[in-house]
């Protein structure tokens, strides 16, 4: 009697992510076949280009001077990944095992970052970092998005850290572990999925960021990828094969590291859920 219900309920669930699915692929479809077309030529919705070329690819990358941009990202994107990573492991290992004074209202103060928009923060942290000497260098994009996504990171890791048995930790200090070695050999060893999850998020937003990159990095050959990318937007307005080629060039890095560690993501992604 069961069986007839739960058909209708299977089929509803796959037409919705069949609905979600083309939602996300006919836009890169789009895209993509436009860039196909050569630099100039007038795109007409889904249509395949009468003769193919990678011209636009060449033209973009070239004009745009995508090989330095995608090099000054790479760098950010390396700064910010690890020391993010380190930052917010340390905050959430605090909060999560650590009893000290004033601990719930500094998180909840940590917390107030989820709440409110950065953009809030963009003029002092502007003059702020030009008083150090740091404009136009990657270090103060670096810091800045390492202090943009310390709230999420420590509440992540907190998380984790809080879904792991307590038995873990006090068998550690029974045999004489200290802070250090429970955190680097207990903790984070069991926590290394929700870790590669964090990991490429901050990779993701890093490397997505514009607002922080337009205005801490001014000098043209420092820019970050996608910033260069705005700029290059604003110079080629109606030109949609060249604009199409330059965005997919901008995309490329993050979708081949989201495919590559796709199921660790996932897994990262459902690991609390299966704790908890």
């Amino acid at each position: 009697m069961t069986t007839p219900t739960r058909a209708p309920r299977g089929l509803a669930g796959r037409a919705i992510m069949t609905a979600f699915a083309l939602a996300v692929i006919l836009p890169f479809l789009g895209i993509a076949l436009a860039a196909l077309h050569p630099p100039g030529s007038i795109v007409d919705g889904l249509s395949w280009p009468d003769h193919p070329s990678l011209s636009s690819f060449a033209r973009a990358w070239s004009d745009a001077g995508f090989g330095q941009l995608l090099r000054n990202s790479a760098v950010i994107v390396g700064g910010v990944v690890p020391l993010a990573l380190v930052c917010a492991s340390l905050a959430g290992y605090a909060f999560a095992t650590m009893a000290f004074r004033g601990r719930t209202l500094l998180f909840g103060f940590l917390m107030l970052g989820l709440a409110l928009p950065y953009e809030a923060a963009v003029v002092p942290l502007y003059y702020d970092l030009r008083a150090l000497g740091l404009i136009d260098t990657p270090i103060a994009l670096i810091l800045a998005l390492v202090g943009l996504f310390m709230p999420f990171g420590a509440f992540w890791m907190r998380e984790q850290f809080l879904a792991l048995p307590k038995e873990m930790v006090e068998a550690a200090a029974v045999d004489g572990a200290g802070s250090w070695t429970v955190l680097w050999r207990v903790l984070l060893p069991c926590s290394r999925p929700a870790l590669t999850t964090l990991g490429l998020l901050y990779f993701v937003w890093a490397w997505n960021q514009f607002l922080l990159a337009l205005i801490l990095i001014q000098t043209p050959s420092e820019r970050t990828a996608p910033a260069g990318l705005g700029f290059f937007v604003g110079a080629y307005t109606i030109d949609v094969p060249l604009l199409s080629a330059a965005t997919l060039i901008v995309v490329a890095p993050v979708v081949a590291v989201y495919l590559f560690f796709q199921r660790h993501f996932i897994a990262g992604m459902l690991s609390g859920a299966v704790k908890g």
